[in-house]
């Protein structure tokens, strides 16, 4: 068990707690940048974790009924099949060029890491403007558009951990500007679950994943994620999105 791993866990739990979003934006450049694991590793271990602390959402968000099943089913038509293809890619590329994945990879990330912090961005400075001017049921008159956004993300996400969270919330406050946040994000989670529990079991396959770092991150991230959401009542969203889409930028360019 590695203390270090175990603050960094904490660290990013309480940010996961405070904003509910980023844990993949935060873990995966962090142990690749601090050389604690290989990138595909790094990608593969952190999917496992945002599967087994998903499960505990969106247990809690099914139970309270703040999941909107239409919404999921139109987000997993696309995802689901988006994430078996990044991760048949993977292994394609990791069998016939073996390193040139983790540079795929790294690349992929950096890209992922600056669309989450330009949404996080604009959503902390002009959320509230963007959604007072869509008067369309965007979704309505482009049915296809959610099961594409959910193809893309799913791609991005087996390739880099990264989106599942910020990039759907973002989609969807956009795209149902009528769907109450709370169900918006108890959908994402949700959603987030069946995606990110494919894709690490796409990883397990490969073999890209390490336990023991594993359980050194969630024994740091389970009390963080817990303090993280006491503290949300009295820190201000515009400024924790602000400083957080501010770091994912300095990450992006960190890995480029």
């Amino acid at each position: 068990m590695d203390f270090r791993v175990a603050v960094l866990g904490l660290v990013v739990g309480l940010l996961v707690g405070l904003t509910g979003m980023g844990g993949g934006a935060l873990m995966t450049p962090a142990l690749i940048l601090l050389g604690w694991a290989r990138p595909m590793v790094a990608v593969g271990t952190d999917l496992m974790w945002s599967t087994l602390t998903k499960s505990v959402g969106a247990f809690i968000h099914f139970r309270q009924g703040t999941v909107d099943f239409s919404v999921v089913r139109r987000l997993a038509m696309g995802s689901i099949p988006g994430a078996l293809a990044g991760v048949a890619l993977l292994a394609h590329v990791h069998i016939k060029h073996g390193d040139t994945t983790d540079r795929i990879i790294v690349r992929t990330l950096a890209v992922a890491l600056a669309c989450v912090a330009l949404s996080l961005i604009a959503r902390s400075f002009w959320g509230s403007q963007i959604r007072a001017r869509l008067q369309l049921d965007v979704a309505g008159h482009f049915p296809w558009l959610t099961p594409a956004i959910g193809a893309v993300v799913g791609f991005l996400v087996s390739l880099t951990s990264v989106g599942s969270g910020s990039l759907i919330v973002a989609s969807l406050v956009l795209i149902y500007p009528a769907l109450p946040l709370r169900r918006i994000v108890g959908s994402d989670i949700l959603h987030g679950l069946l995606l990110v529990g494919v894709s690490a079991l796409g990883h397990l396959g490969l073999g890209s994943f390490n336990s023991s770092l594993l359980a050194s991150l969630l024994l740091g991230s389970i009390p963080g994620v817990w303090l993280g959401s006491k503290m949300s009542l009295v820190f201000p969203e515009k400024v924790l999105g602000a400083v957080m889409g501010g770091t994912l930028l300095f990450l992006s360019y960190k890995l480029v």
